[in-house]
């Protein structure tokens, strides 16, 4: 069964004061390790790109299964760039995720793709987090939602199964500069 990765990468990165995407994590940029984690289990890698649209291309550029989308509207808010993002999708299943959260484990995308369900959402140490995974006939139900919608509301009134992981990635991010250090922090831990 195909899936896609869907990568929302189209923000200011306002609250970092500095281009997320681009910044270094453990000599690759955070869009790269992103990425990474992805490229094993999905057929397709979907970036939906808005704010330095240029800059994302570079940043990926000639890499594998990877395409960019632009996402015109990205200051309507992060919906518009899911609504973007999963118009491209063409497998069966689909993975979304925020652009700056670099170190969700491959092992656990995995095992989420292993259950059979039409919503599956990982969960560490009882707090739920990303990525998420879709089954693609769900694609139009999203669409139809209004532009003011968030996709957590979609997630929330259907069916949802909530794998288990061993992974405190899932629910990191990087909203802030301090949070940009914390993962640093954790990556060099994980690599070592």
């Amino acid at each position: 069964m195909s899936i896609d990765g869907v990568i929302l990468a189209a923000g200011y990165s306002e609250r970092a004061g500095q281009f997320k995407p681009a910044l270094d994590l453990g000599g690759k940029p955070l869009l790269i390790r992103c990425i990474e984690s992805m490229a094993e289990i999905c057929d397709r890698i979907i970036i939906v790109a808005g704010f330095n649209f240029g800059r994302i291309i570079e940043l990926v550029d000639d890499l594998p299964k990877v395409s960019v989308i632009e996402n015109e509207n990205f200051k309507l808010g992060m919906f518009s760039s899911v609504r973007c993002g999963i118009r491209e999708v063409t497998a069966n299943r689909f993975f979304i995720i925020p652009g700056d959260q670099p170190v969700v484990k491959s092992s656990t995308l995995k095992k989420v793709a292993d259950i059979k369900a039409d919503i599956i959402v990982p969960r560490y140490n009882g707090k739920k987090g990303h990525p998420v995974l879709f089954a693609s006939r769900l694609i139009s139900e999203i669409l139809a939602m209004p532009d003011t919608a968030i996709l957590r509301d979609f997630i929330h009134s259907n069916e949802t199964y909530i794998l288990d992981v061993d992974d405190p990635g899932i629910g990191m991010d990087v909203d802030t500069m301090e949070d940009y250090q914390k993962i640093r922090t954790y990556f060099i831990g994980e690599m070592q």
